[in-house]
């Protein structure tokens, strides 16, 4: 599925609005520049399998690129603009990027992450100018406006956000299909879920370097619906938004949802959000009091799903089905879930393990890194994989998460799952965010930390830590509680929410 035929049917309705200027790109104007964007690549030699680079703050020119690169059978990369110029230029050098596309907003960075990146081929600004960077709209110019002869469809290729690491690239195999008959794969099955549609008019507050942003937003301009891209998140501009346009639609992740919570109930009341059908939420665990909030302020429109940007397994959950399974993130959507013990046996009902996703699909690659594709494996089926997250399945059939296998806490032999003790203090009135990590013990092993950011106004001192302490007594068991309790200004988080823990462990290790 391809949004082309809305450059015939809607011509002039918005593909896609940014809130903060109202510029708007028609479906015309997306359908003509992704298809001479395309011709170019060509004359530039690109080959089904190339891949294509973007570094860029959001923008209209995403889709333009993003559909240039999907109607050209090429892989796609995003790269996250909060990376320094090594971890771009690794990104650059390690997904083989022949051509670099940036906004000269982050000219910088891109100069010099480039100077380091041999392999790029072209360089193209857009936005102004970046010196040694082509003109973007002038390259393009020239180019026919029709399809290519050969329109198989193309992939993002996206890097994990390196939570545990290096950046991971996830490779699936491109279709065989024309870009006009493939869709985005499980995003085919839950489009219809969620209700998209021409009317759908979709927020998206998230960068779109991101899967979920991206991919989805994609989705949308598939069924003929309107994006509406903030330049970045923030609580009260959310509903501002939601209110101006009267979003049908949108996405989130749960730091968002809390920051949302968390402004003054006299502001949240000014902004009308009752035109939402379907906030959907995803990214990362949400603590079950916060999710509570929302349903109660939004009403039974949340619905979460579960997946990562392997693409191996999907789950969905609408708000009913949360409220009688309170914590769990659903079913498969189009897959089987395994639950397996460290040797791939596996587990019955309700016992914590490995989660697998059995799929039909032929399974992702880890680029250029064999051994963390065979760690996804299971060691028997071959059609099973997993991205390291641990959970179980009631009976049910319900998946509930538990933590990612690497971040588990092994105290004296017994498995503590940090994100119980997240979830407990995460609605606190004095905690802005929270993490929890394992820390060396000489005597157990391992023992519990807790960091804390706190709202502004609440003093760092051993008032608060003991005030949060008794509210976890009352939550959690006794053999979880942290050992000490740190505070820090800021918790190294991705843009899109997830808590990057390896940094945070190994400032305390």
């Amino acid at each position: 599925m391809y949004p082309g035929k809305w450059a015939s049917e809607a011509p002039d309705r918005p593909a896609a609005v940014l809130t903060e200027t109202g510029e708007e790109l028609t479906y015309a104007q997306l359908e003509e520049r992704s298809a001479k964007l395309a011709h170019w690549f060509r004359e530039q030699g690109l080959q089904r399998g190339d891949v294509v680079a973007l570094l860029a703050t959001n923008s209209l020119e995403h889709f333009e690129i993003y559909w240039a690169v999907m109607r050209s059978g090429l892989y796609l990369t995003p790269i996250n603009f909060h990376l320094l110029p090594s971890e771009v230029s690794y990104i650059l050098d390690d997904s083989d990027a022949q051509v670099l596309i940036a906004s000269a907003d982050l000219g910088d960075l891109a100069k010099e992450a480039l100077a380091a990146a041999p392999k790029v081929r072209k360089a193209l600004a857009y936005g102004g100018q970046i010196d040694g960077f082509e003109d973007y709209v002038a390259a393009y110019a020239g180019q026919p406006s029709g399809d290519l002869d050969d329109d198989r469809a193309g992939r993002a290729m996206l890097y994990s956000s390196g939570t545990t690491g290096k950046p991971k690239g996830v490779r699936q195999p491109l279709p065989e299909e024309s870009v006009k008959s493939d869709g985005d794969g499980a995003l085919n099955v839950v489009a219809p879920i969620f209700g998209f549609g021409d009317q759908t008019r979709y927020l998206s507050p998230a960068p779109l370097y991101h899967a979920a942003p991206l991919r989805y937003s994609g989705q949308i301009q598939v069924w003929g619906g309107t994006v509406y891209v903030m330049p970045r998140f923030d609580a009260e501009d959310a509903l501002r938004q939601i209110d101006r346009y009267q979003i049908t639609h949108s996405q989130w992740v749960p730091t968002m949802f809390v920051r949302m919570l968390k402004l003054p109930e006299q502001t949240r009341g000014e902004y009308d959000v009752s035109s939402m059908q379907v906030a959907i939420h995803a990214a990362a665990p949400c603590p079950q009091d916060v999710k509570r909030a929302m349903i109660d302020w939004w009403g039974p429109v949340l619905w979460e799903y579960y997946a990562g940007s392997e693409g191996n397994g999907t789950t969905i959950i609408n708000s009913e089905q949360w409220l009688t399974k309170p914590g769990s993130v659903g079913k498969p959507a189009t897959t089987v879930v395994h639950i397996c013990d460290d040797e791939g046996n596996e587990l019955p009902v309700g016992e914590i393990g490995k989660v697998y996703f059995e799929s039909e699909r032929p399974p992702f690659e880890y680029y250029k890194s064999p051994e963390k594709t065979a760690s996804s494996r299971h060691p028997r089926h071959e059609k099973w994989t997993a991205i390291g997250d641990l959970g179980y399945v009631d009976e049910d059939g319900f998946l509930f998460l538990a933590e990612r296998q690497s971040f588990v806490i092994i105290s004296g032999g017994v498995n503590i799952y940090p994100q119980e003790i997240e979830d407990a203090l995460t609605m606190h009135p004095s905690v802005g965010d929270v993490a929890v990590i394992g820390v060396d013990d000489a005597d157990l092993g391992e023992v519990v930390k807790a960091v804390v950011e706190l709202v502004d106004g609440v003093p760092a001192n051993d008032d608060t830590r003991e005030a949060l302490m008794e509210h976890l007594r009352e939550r959690v068991a006794k053999y979880k509680l942290p050992r000490t309790i740190d505070f820090t200004e800021r918790l190294p988080r991705t843009p899109t929410g997830k808590l990057r823990k390896h940094q945070l462990r190994a400032q305390y290790q």
